[in-house]
């Protein structure tokens, strides 16, 4: 599955939604130079979270990927099932079509031709329904981590909370000391209990 990607992305968007609203409440001073340049106070602390780790280590991330992957490969088993089930129909079909009359081979011809028809659709509903109930969980993640982020940079006065993960081009580089992964691994495990979701 592409969660880890979704996540990444949404984790990116984060940063700039933060970055944009911080953007609109910093104060900023501007010399009139050649050059314009910006100050910003010393009170205003940017930091980040490494968005892979916190996949990785997040709880309810690996509960709900957990989860994902079992309706996934339950919905493969169905239909791997229910193909099957077609497919013996077909090839029984196959097997006594010579022995039918016209109109009995007509009528099942366009038996089987429903069905087939039935099964893509069945298929594509199941795909569709998942990729949904993932779209949502997706957002349930974003939302969980975004709130957490909000209060928690609010607790420790940081004024933004950038997303960074390898290979990511808007952070080319991170001080580690401004790296606070590991304290909010912490603190969204201790807000997640598995018996809480």
């Amino acid at each position: 599955m592409k969660l880890t990607t979704k996540f990444t992305g949404i984790a990116s968007a984060v940063a700039i939604v933060s970055l944009m609203a911080a953007c609109q409440n910093k104060e900023t001073t501007t010399k009139t130079t050649d050059k314009p340049a910006v100050t910003v106070a010393d009170s205003e602390k940017i930091v980040y979270v490494n968005s892979d780790s916190l996949l990785t280590k997040y709880q309810y991330f690996k509960d709900l990927k957990v989860k994902l992957e079992a309706k996934a490969k339950a919905a493969q088993q169905d239909m791997a099932a229910k193909g099957q089930a077609f497919q013996r129909e077909a090839a029984q079909y196959q097997q006594q079509q010579s022995t039918m009359a016209a109109d009995q081979r007509a009528a099942t011809e366009e038996r089987l031709g429903r069905k087939q028809q039935e099964l893509q659709a069945y298929q594509q509903n199941a795909g569709a329904a998942l990729q949904n109930e993932q779209a949502a969980e997706n957002e349930k993640l974003y939302d969980k981590v975004a709130d957490y982020l909000k209060e928690y940079a609010k607790k420790k006065g940081y004024k933004m909370v950038l997303s960074y993960s390898k290979g990511n081009g808007t952070i080319l580089f991170a001080d580690e000391s401004l790296d606070v992964t590991s304290e909010v691994i912490v603190g969204l495990n201790d807000a997640y209990k598995p018996g809480k979701k």
